[in-house]
């Protein structure tokens, strides 16, 4: 199966003048296109720091990264940021709206950096909210909007440019079991529709509904396992 992701040797080192610390030593990882991937471990154990590179809001220290079979590890920001656009939505579990946006603006936001046409950004945000079952909500406000309902809007915003991939960050960690399993429901969906998804998760309920499960310990891979 082809892989959209290719993670190889991939080091971290966050360093200041008197300390050098290592998140990641050596992570070996791949994700084949239209797979679900679940990355779980302790707290401090470098997922969030894999999860930043794979999305190409970081760079490794050491090690290759091969996004679509490009070599992006050494790429710029500027580089990175022009390559994120159109390829990655993110999900992130503090929601990361903006108060002073509405619902439609917040999902409209992707497009607007992306300079997509007036009308072509209608028609993609209002497919998005229908998607996620949020249209009434439209002229809402974060502030008006439950934390289930906050989620949807981030997950339409994280969609509507159509991303290969979704990278998804504790997603149901501020949400109540109900809301948890909705929005889980909504992402594995997105799955069965081809989107290439991979979470970070505590979540062992979560990880349920992924494909595989990849354990991380002290910045390394430690145990993969396939959800049957």
């Amino acid at each position: 199966m082809e892989k959209i992701i290719k993670a190889e040797k991939i080091k971290k080192a966050f360093r200041t003048e008197e300390l050098e610390t290592w998140a990641l030593n050596g992570v070996d990882f791949e994700v084949s296109k239209g797979e679900f991937v679940a990355i779980m471990g302790p707290s401090g154990c470098g997922k969030s720091t894999l999860l930043n590179i794979l999305g190409l809001l970081d760079n490794p220290s050491e090690g290759c990264y091969w996004l679509n079979g490009t070599d992006v590890a050494s790429f710029t920001e500027e580089h990175r940021t022009d390559l994120r656009k159109g390829v990655i939505g993110f999900v992130f579990q503090s929601f990361n709206l903006i108060d002073d946006l509405n619902v439609y603006e917040n999902i409209e936001l992707p497009l607007l950096y992306m300079g997509i046409p007036k009308k072509e950004r209608k028609e993609r945000v209002e497919a998005a909210m229908q998607r996620m079952d949020i249209t009434h909500r439209s002229k809402h406000f974060p502030q008006q909007l439950s934390g289930g309902q906050q989620q949807r809007v981030a997950i339409a915003r994280a969609v509507v440019a159509s991303p290969e991939i979704i990278l998804a960050d504790e997603p149901t960690g501020n949400l109540d079991s109900k809301n948890g399993i909705e929005v889980m429901e909504l992402l594995r969906r997105l799955n069965s529709e081809g989107t290439t998804i991979v979470m970070v998760t505590h979540s062992q309920r979560d990880a349920s509904y992924a494909d595989r499960i990849v354990n991380l310990f002290d910045g390394e891979v430690t145990v993969e396992t396939k959800n049957i």
